[in-house]
């Protein structure tokens, strides 16, 4: 576990406009740029659910608040910018973290049919949005987290920081990139 100091500051600090599970005022802030196509991603996701419980019963609810940033990675991930769109669409119905779950549960099953399922089953006003859908209403607030990310340093998902400071992997540890012990240990780390 290290912390890249070679632009490793978060460049837009937290706040009430991201997508916020827990309290901005935790005494851990964690932060993850992520692709909703991108399986490393969805690993890291569920490596975060795994360590909230786990805090959340040792530490407290409110001892830490994890936020999530768009970076989806056009090039490599066809469906990536879309769906961080239908997130975004379901965000102002409110099933920001719904939808969230449904993506990168069903990472393989991204395409605007898929989309349009999803926010079904969640029960979204669906002319409205396929509307938002279909107009892009959203393609600026997932280019803002892009930007935002590329001013921190980020140039893949997913990256992750904590408390403003860029959390990486060590070069040894590269084969086992990311490590739910090691993950951890960051996190309460700040704190000691």
């Amino acid at each position: 576990m290290s912390f890249d100091r070679d632009r490793s500051s978060l460049f837009v600090p937290p706040s009430t406009q991201d997508h916020v599970k827990g309290m901005l005022n935790a005494a851990v802030v964690l932060v993850m740029y992520g692709d909703y196509q991108c399986s490393q991603s969805a690993d890291v996701y569920r490596l975060i659910k795994v360590i909230e419980r786990q805090l959340g019963v040792s530490l407290g609810e409110n001892y830490l608040c994890f936020i999530f940033r768009h970076f989806p990675q056009i090039e490599i991930h066809s469906h990536a910018q879309r769906a961080a769109e239908a997130a975004e669409a379901a965000a102002v119905q409110g099933q920001f973290w719904q939808m969230h779950e449904m993506l990168f549960t069903d990472q393989q099953k991204l395409g605007n049919g898929y989309l349009v399922e999803y926010a079904n089953n969640l029960g979204l006003d669906i002319s409205q949005f396929l509307q938002d859908i279909s107009k892009r209403v959203y393609i600026n607030a997932v280019n803002e987290d892009i930007q935002s990310g590329l001013h921190s340093g980020v140039t893949a998902a997913p990256a992750l920081f904590i408390n403003g400071i860029r959390y990486s992997v060590g070069v040894a540890r590269r084969r086992h990139r990311w490590n739910i012990e090691h993950l951890m240990a960051a996190i309460i780390t700040p704190n000691l």
